[in-house]
C-alpha cells in the first residue's frame, strides 16, 4: 500500500516524479472514463503516433483501440495491486504496444507502455523462418516417401517378376484385339518355343505355329482356345498330348481390355489322381478289386442280365487261414493272401472280376455264361487249385476253400442281396463239412439266419457266463478206481435250454470264439480240479484252432497258477487231425506245453489219416482209442483186432490206452482181458456238473465200479 500510495501522491515526490520522466517505459496515470493524471514524455511519445489530436483522454487517443483498452480496465476487481501484465494491443499492422495496468481503486489506475514492435516483427520473422523449415521439411518428407514409394514400387514389381518367371503355370496376357501384352517364361517351356517365338503383338494361332508340338496336339490347343473365347466367359478345358502329358487350359476375359491365358502340366496331378483312384478301388496287399470296385462290376453284370447275360457271382473264403496267421504269424499269412490272390486271376477270364473284400474273403463275377454249370466247373477248379501246397518264406502251408454261388439274375437283381445270397450258400458249405461248394437255394436264407442268430447267442453267452462245465469220469480198469474226469462244455440256453455241443462248437471254432470260451473252461475245470480229493485229475479237450493260438502255452500256465492246481494232475486232449494242419508248428506248441509237467493225450484215436504218423511224431502220454472201434467189442473178430493192435502198440511205445464209449459189461470184459488200462463211457457214468463229483466218486469207489443206474 505503501508503494500504490506514493504513486498516487508522485506529483508530491520530485524524485519520483524524476524517475518517472526518466522511465525507458511509458508511464501514465489514468481514471476510470480515461482522463490523465500524469503522464511522463515516453506515454505521449507511444501514444501520439495512434492520433495526433491530443485530447488528454486516452480513449480518445486510442480511437478504434480504445473499447480493448477500456474492457481491460473495467474487467479488473476493485481491489489494488491487481496487475495485467504484457497486455498487448496492436495499432497497425507494424506497431505493436505492451501495455501493464496496475489497478489502484475503482477510479484510477497505472498504465505503463512498452513499444515491442520489433519484438514481435522478430517473432514474425521467426515464425516465417519455423514455416519455411516446416514447409521444406514436408517436402523433403514427401521426396523421401515418394523415394520409398519408388522403391517399395522396384521391389513389388521385381517380386511380381520373379512370381511370374517361377510359376507352374504358363501365363499371358493378351489386349482385347488378341495380341500378346505379357506372358512369363514357363509357355516357352511348356510349348518348346524360342523366346523369340513369344513377342508381345503375336496371336495365340501365332505362338502356337511356332510350338514343337505334333501337329494333332496344335490343332488340339488351338480348337481348345477357340472355342473358351468365343464363349467369352471364365472357362478351361484339357488337352492331352501326345508325348503322354495333359495340360489344363484356363480362360479369363478382362473387361474392355483383353483376356488373361493360364497353362498348367497337369501330368502328375492326373497320374496322382489316377493312383488315389486304384488305391481307393484296389486291396493294397493284393492288387485286386476291393469291395467297392466289385460292387460296381456286379451292378454293371445286373445291368447286363437286364440283356438277357446270366452272371455267376461266387463267394469264397479260405479254410484254415486263421490258424496260418496264428501260428506262422501276419507276414506269411499275407504272403499266402498274395499267393492266392494270384491263382485266382489265373484261373479266370479277362471279361471276369476277380476281388478281395477283406481278410480271406475273396470273390468272382464270372461273366457272361452259356449255363449255370459253367459256375460249377469253375467253382471246382477253384477248390482244386487253392487246397494245392503253398512254398511260403521257406515253409509248406495247405488251405482249403469253400464257394457259395448265386446265379444273376436268377437269385437277385440287386448286388447287396446277391452278395448277402452266395455269402449263404458259402456258409451252408462251411457248415456241411468245407471244401465244397454250393448254389443258393431258397431255404438257406432261413437256416443261415438261424446260425447268425446262434452265432449272436453265443457270443452273449460268453459275456453273461451262461456255459458250465460238466465231468466225466475216467476210470483204471485194472484197479477199478476214478483216476481222473474229462471236463465237457455244457450251454444253458436262457430260452432254448441245454445246448448239445455239436450245435454249437463247430460255430465257436468257425467264428474264432472257441478261443476265449477254451480259456474260460481250461480256468474253470483247473479250478474245480483243485478241490477234488487225493490226485484225481482233469482232462481238457484242446481244438486245432486253440492250438494254432500264440497264447494257448500262457493261458494253460495261467490257468494253472490261478489255481494251485499240481500241472501233473492236468491233461491236454487233441485230435489228430491237429497233426495234420501244421505238422513242426503243433510239435513246437506240444513240447511247450509238456514242459510245463502236464500229460499230453491223443483223442479219437484211429478216425484221422495218419494215426500211426502221430504216434511216430510226438511221444505223447495217452491214446484215447475211438468209440467206433469200442461199440464192435464182443461182437466180432474185427474190432477185437484192432483194439488189441492199437493197445499193444501204444504198451510198447510206452503210451497207456484209454477206451472212450464204454457203456456195456462185455465191452468192459473185452477191455479188462487185454492191455487198455483206462475207460470212460455211459457204463461208469455220464457227465455230471461239478457240484455232484464228490458223490459221484464215493459211488465209484464201490465194489460194482459203476453208477449207471444212478
Amino acid at each position: 500500500m505503501d508503494s500504490i500510495a506514493s504513486i498516487s501522491l508522485a506529483s508530491e515526490n520530485e524524485d519520483l516524479l524524476k524517475f518517472i520522466y526518466a522511465c525507458p517505459l511509458g508511464v501514465a496515470e489514468i481514471t476510470a472514463d480515461g482522463a490523465f493524471g500524469l503522464i511522463n514524455p515516453l506515454a505521449m511519445q507511444l501514444l501520439l503516433p495512434i492520433s495526433r489530436d491530443w485530447s488528454g483522454n486516452l480513449f480518445q487517443i486510442m480511437g478504434p483501440y480504445a473499447p480493448e483498452l477500456r474492457s481491460l480496465i473495467e474487467a479488473f476487481p476493485a481491489e489494488y495491486g491487481n496487475v495485467c501484465e504484457n497486455h498487448r494491443v496492436f495499432v497497425s499492422e507494424t506497431r505493436v504496444l505492451s501495455c501493464t495496468l496496475v489497478k489502484l481503486g475503482a477510479e484510477r489506475c497505472i498504465l505503463t507502455i512498452a513499444d515491442v514492435s520489433g519484438q514481435v516483427a522478430q517473432e514474425r520473422s521467426l515464425a516465417r523462418a519455423e514455416g519455411a523449415r516446416h514447409q521444406a521439411e514436408a517436402m523433403l518428407e514427401l521426396a523421401h516417401e515418394r523415394a520409398l514409394a519408388d522403391r517399395e514400387m522396384g521391389i513389388q514389381n521385381g517380386r511380381l517378376s520373379a512370381a511370374l518367371g517361377n510359376m507352374s503355370q504358363a501365363l499371358c496376357m493378351f489386349d482385347h484385339a488378341g495380341r500378346l501384352i505379357v506372358a512369363n517364361n514357363r509357355l516357352s517351356e511348356m510349348l518348346a518355343l524360342d523366346h523369340g517365338d513369344v513377342a508381345a503383338g503375336s496371336t495365340i494361332e501365332e505362338i502356337l505355329a511356332h510350338a514343337a508340338l505334333p501337329q494333332n496336339d496344335v490343332e488340339s490347343l488351338s480348337l481348345g482356345l477357340r472355342e473358351l473365347v468365343a464363349v467369352g466367359q471364365p472357362g478351361g478345358c484339357s488337352v492331352h498330348l501326345r508325348d503322354d502329358r495333359t495340360l489344363a487350359v484356363s480362360y479369363v476375359p478382362i473387361k474392355g481390355d483383353g483376356w488373361l491365358l493360364t497353362l498348367e502340366d497337369i501330368s502328375e496331378r492326373r497320374l496322382a489322381e489316377a493312383k488315389i483312384s486304384h488305391m481307393a478301388h484296389h486291396d493294397a496287399l493284393t492288387g485286386l478289386p476291393n469291395r467297392l470296385l466289385f460292387h460296381e462290376r456286379l451292378r454293371e453284370a445286373v445291368a447286363r442280365s437286364l440283356r438277357g447275360e446270366t452272371s455267376a457271382l461266387l463267394c469264397l473264403d479260405l479254410d484254415g487261414f486263421k490258424a496260418v496267421n496264428d501260428t506262422h504269424g501276419h507276414p506269411v499269412g499275407d504272403a499266402l493272401l498274395q499267393e492266392v490272390s494270384h491263382r485266382l486271376k489265373q484261373q479266370v477270364r479277362a471279361i471276369d472280376t476277380v476281388a478281395r473284400l477283406g481278410g480271406d474273403e475273396f470273390a468272382i463275377v464270372q461273366s457272361g455264361l452259356d449255363q449255370p454249370q459253367d459256375a460249377t466247373v469253375l467253382a471246382n477248379r477253384l477248390i482244386e487249385v487253392l487246397s494245392e501246397p503253398y512254398e511260403l518264406e521257406g515253409q509248406q502251408v495247405v488251405v482249403g476253400t469253400s464257394v457259395g454261388i448265386a446265379l444273376v439274375p436268377r437269385d437277385g437283381r440287386d448286388p447287396d442281396q446277391l452278395l448277402k445270397n452266395a455269402d449263404t450258400a458259402l456258409y451252408a458249405v462251411k457248415a456241411a463239412g468245407r471244401g465244397s461248394y454250393r448254389f443258393f437255394e431258397q431255404g438257406m436264407d432261413a437256416t443261415m439266419q438261424a446260425r447268425r442268430t446262434l452265432e449272436i447267442d453265443l457270443r452273449k453267452a460268453i459275456i453273461e457266463k451262461q456255459f458250465e462245465v460238466y465231468y466225466q469220469p475216467l476210470m483204471n480198469i485194472k484197479a477199478g478206481i476214478v483216476i481222473g474226469f474229462e471236463a465237457l462244455l455244457r450251454w444253458n440256453h436262457p430260452q432254448r435250454g441245454l445246448v448239445p455241443p455239436g450245435d454249437f462248437i463247430p460255430l465257436a471254432e468257425e467264428t474264432g470264439l472257441i478261443i476265449p470260451i477254451g480259456r474260460w473252461v481250461l480256468n474253470q475245470a483247473c479250478k474245480d480240479a483243485s478241490t477234488w480229493p487225493g490226485r484225481i485229475g482233469v482232462a481238457v479237450n484242446v481244438s486245432p484252432i486253440q492250438l494254432g493260438s500264440p497264447t494257448l502255452v500262457e493261458d494253460v500256465s495261467a490257468a494253472l497258477q490261478s489255481s494251485g492246481l499240481a500241472s501233473d494232475r492236468l491233461e491236454i486232449e487233441i485230435t489228430e487231425t491237429v497233426m495234420l494242419d501244421d505238422t513242426e508248428g503243433t510239435l513246437i506248441i506240444l513240447h511247450k506245453l509238456r514242459d510245463l509237467g502236464l500229460s499230453i493225450s491223443m483223442d479219437d484215436f484211429g478216425t484221422g489219416y495218419s494215426s500211426l504218423n502221430s504216434l511216430r511224431r510226438f511221444p505223447f502220454s495217452k491214446v484215447k482209442i475211438d468209440r467206433s472201434f469200442i461199440e464192435g467189442l464182443g461182437t466180432g473178430q474185427e474190432c477185437n483186432a484192432i483194439v488189441t493192435a492199437v493197445t499193444d502198440l501204444c504198451e510198447t511205445l510206452g503210451m497207456i490206452t484209454l477206451a472212450e464209449g464204454v457203456e456195456t459189461e462185455e465191452q468192459l470184459r473185452q477191455l479188462q482181458i487185454g492191455v487198455c488200462v483206462e475207460a470212460q463211457g455211459y457204463l461208469f457214468s455220464k457227465a455230471r456238473p461239478a457240484a455232484d463229483i464228490a458223490a459221484l466218486c464215493l459211488l465209484l469207489s464201490q465194489p460194482s465200479g459203476t453208477v449207471a443206474a444212478h
